[in-house]
């Protein structure tokens, strides 16, 4: 189960994201991350604090919108990933494909 939140700050479009994604969930976070993009962000932070699980449902998510957010110039950053979320992102190598932030003090200045 999952809880997204949505808030802006300094014209940056955050999602905070608590509890597990899973394949069920998943659908959410899409919606939410589908929500910031058609209503036109530019600057997205994604507050991963309070994830305490993603699947590869999850991670299909973010995947599925690298082509989209580059071709509307959308900059997107993941911030406060705990270690065992953070060490599935590297496995698959979506650290390198996503930008992934410390903290989200970290992410709101690299979005700026």
């Amino acid at each position: 189960m999952v809880d997204i939140k949505h808030l802006t700050e300094d014209g940056i479009d955050i999602l905070v994201v608590v509890g597990e994604v899973d394949a069920s969930s998943s659908i959410q976070l899409d919606s939410a991350i589908k929500e910031v993009v058609e209503n036109g962000a530019s600057k997205i932070l994604i507050d991963c604090r309070s994830l305490e699980y993603i699947s590869s449902a999850g991670l299909g998510v973010f995947m599925s919108y690298i082509e989209e957010l580059k071709q509307k110039n959308i900059s997107m950053v993941l911030t406060d990933l705990s270690e065992k979320v953070h060490n599935v992102f590297q496995i698959l190598g979506l650290d390198q494909l996503l930008t992934i932030c410390e903290n989200r003090e970290a992410g709101m200045e690299k979005l700026k």
